[in-house]
């Protein structure tokens, strides 16, 4: 089978990518590199022993991609590609709405015009909002986003749901991400953002090499254990799998599937930072700063969908999570 992956040499994608390889499916990338490096090709290819087919290409650029889909016929398409910076959508809202669905408009139309109806879609537990339930199931209700980046993720979920509807040929699986963070084993594939990080993990990394001085904690006054904001953290390697196995409910049905990929765990901010200290052997100082406006307390997933659905679960503990954040940044920062 020959799979499309969008996006494919970001965090997400690049390791995606070698579990599709690992389970010999044919994986072809395009990437406009906004946020990545063609580097990523051959790190995948010293991880798997094979290179995927790349080509250097944007959703909104027509002229870039029909090559992409003149050349191959698909059998299914994952799809990554898209801006993620929270902050930064904020501050460039249209930028983000351009981006994120007038691009995925497009690739549904190159994927309506070459018959290729079979479509994976990066979503984020954010559409939840702040959620009606504790742990998350696919049942509860989406909610108000709390920032652009949020929003488009909510939207084209709405998008794609309503073209399998007018449109029964198509398959649609939504995969609802909570927080990944960690690396490949090898040390060759992990998250290594432009400028100042948005996210937890990538931030402790940065201070852990030295870059900034210290980690800032938005919050101690929380109703958790802690007083800091508890999420559901990821291994990448485990969410990139969940992809390979949503490949299979993709090219057999014909209907829009939602499916949470979390742990089912909820671990606070320091949770985190005392973990990362303990299995790393590194101090990582930190200052407590006021809460951020939408942040909410705790949210974490009930994944039981995707294990009776998808036949998966997550396999990596938290301490695994920051071993290999740290192999990843200590070799690469």
């Amino acid at each position: 089978m020959k799979i499309l992956v969008t996006g494919g040499t970001g965090y997400i994608g690049s390791h995606t990518c070698v579990e599709l390889i690992n389970r010999g499916y044919e994986v072809v990338i395009f990437d406009n590199l906004y946020n990545s490096k063609e580097e990523v090709l051959s790190r995948i290819e010293k991880i798997t022993g094979t290179r995927p087919l790349f080509y250097k290409a944007d959703l909104r650029d027509t002229e870039s991609m029909r090559p992409v889909f003149e050349d191959h016929k698909f059998d299914a398409v994952i799809h990554f590609a898209g801006l993620k910076a929270v902050g930064e959508s904020v501050e460039k809202p249209l930028m983000y709405y351009e981006n994120n669905i007038s691009g995925t408009i497009k690739l549904c139309k190159f994927m309506n015009e070459y018959g290729c109806k079979r479509i994976i879609f990066s979503s984020s537990a954010t559409v939840y909002g702040d959620p009606a339930q504790i742990p998350i199931t696919e049942e509860c209700p989406k909610g108000t986003c709390t920032n652009p980046y949020g929003w488009t993720k909510s939207m084209l979920e709405q998008v794609l749901t309503d073209i399998q509807h007018a449109d029964p040929e198509w398959s649609v699986v939504l995969l609802r991400y909570f927080n990944p963070i960690g690396a490949h084993e090898s040390g060759l594939l992990g998250e290594s953002p432009n400028g100042i990080p948005n996210n937890l993990m990538p931030y402790i990394m940065k201070v852990a090499v030295g870059e900034l001085p210290e980690l800032g904690v938005f919050g101690n006054d929380y109703d958790t254990p802690d007083g800091t904001g508890v999420r559901d953290y990821i291994h990448v390697v485990d969410l990139a799998r969940g992809h390979v196995n949503a490949v299979e409910k993709v090219t057999t049905t014909n209907e829009v599937n939602v499916y949470n990929l979390g742990t089912g765990n909820g671990y606070s901010v320091l949770d985190i930072v005392k973990t990362f200290e303990e299995v790393n052997n590194i101090r990582i100082p930190y200052q407590i700063k006021p809460r951020r406006a939408g942040d909410i307390a705790t949210c974490y997933a009930d994944p039981a969908k995707a294990k009776k659905e998808l036949d998966w679960e997550a396999e990596y503990d938290l301490k695994r999570m920051c071993e290999d954040s740290w192999r990843f940044a200590s070799q690469n920062f």
